[in-house]
């Protein structure tokens, strides 16, 4: 039976199950806009959310697999810490060292990582922007910075410079992608190195931090020494707005926050599961109306 998306979707014994799991949970905004792709494109499906605990993960894993779930979303605290748990991983999820996203084939679980790939969509659609030989600002050396800066580097980024709290933390990351990643030159910057020279020449400055969520401004990246033809992308999502973005928008700046993201990388997951793209637009009015 398929569901109509003009009536209340109808799960049945044919129902075909997609999850995500986290802990907390409540939170997640997936199962709004994922059953909304859903219900569009007439699909049996349902997405469900389960609170997992970091002490039942292994288990949990092992559950929804002996349930036969089509594949579930992964996030806080667990991109990590199921790679063990899984039987491959596809090179979006290598690269990134984290995973966003589980399809069960067989009795295979294979790990993918959407994240990144879905913000180099969002900076296409959202932004107008295409990584090239310009230099590129990453905020942040954590798990979606790598995700990042992995996309990045396969969507044709030829200079990247990430800059973090923790230097150690930020060699490690470019080390890494050095390594994988050859035909970009990624340098580490210092807080105090990004200077005014080091902002006139970059094209896009990305935030791939937490700092925003709660209202927290980020330190010693001076806005105004960018390029009027910069571009300012905070991966945080934030109805009323970031600090960055509202302070890059009111520079003249083009900014946008994490939205286009979140529902480009669900987008991508969405194909991973079902073989097919969802209906155009139908995840971003799902969230907009909330």
């Amino acid at each position: 039976m398929a569901w109509d998306a003009k009536q209340m979707q109808t799960v049945n014994g044919k129902t075909s199950v997609i999850g995500i799991i986290g802990n907390p949970i409540r939170h997640s905004l997936s199962p709004i806009m994922q059953n909304a792709a859903f219900a569009a494109s007439l699909l049996d499906y349902v997405y469900v959310p389960f609170d997992v605990k970091p002490e039942n993960l292994e288990q949990a894993v092992i559950g929804l697999k002996a349930l036969g779930v089509c594949g579930f979303n992964v996030t806080i605290p667990h991109k990590t810490a199921i790679i063990p748990f899984l039987n491959r991983l596809d090179e979006s999820a290598e690269s990134a060292g984290a995973v966003n996203t589980v399809k069960l084939t067989g009795t295979a679980l294979t790990g993918y990582n959407t994240d990144g790939d879905g913000m180099v969509d969002s900076l296409s659609k959202d932004l107008e922007f295409s990584p090239g030989t310009e230099p590129i600002l990453v905020i942040g050396a954590g798990g979606a910075a790598r995700g990042a800066i992995a996309a990045l580097c396969r969507s044709g980024a030829k200079k990247i410079l990430i800059c973090n709290r923790t230097l150690e933390n930020a060699r490690a990351v470019k080390l890494d992608m050095n390594i994988r990643y050859p035909e970009t030159s990624i340098e580490v910057v210092s807080q105090n190195q990004v200077s005014k020279e080091c902002l006139g020449s970059t094209c896009l400055l990305l935030n791939t931090t937490s700092l925003g969520m709660n209202g927290e401004r980020i330190e010693d990246i001076n806005l105004a020494s960018l390029p009027e033809n910069t571009k300012v992308y905070d991966m945080v999502y934030s109805h009323s707005g970031t600090p960055l973005v509202i302070e890059a928008s009111a520079l003249g700046l083009r900014a946008v926050n994490g939205i286009g993201m979140l529902i480009a990388q669900g987008e991508r997951a969405f194909e991973i599961w079902t073989g097919q793209k969802p209906p155009e637009g139908v995840m971003r009015k799902a969230l907009i109306s909330i």
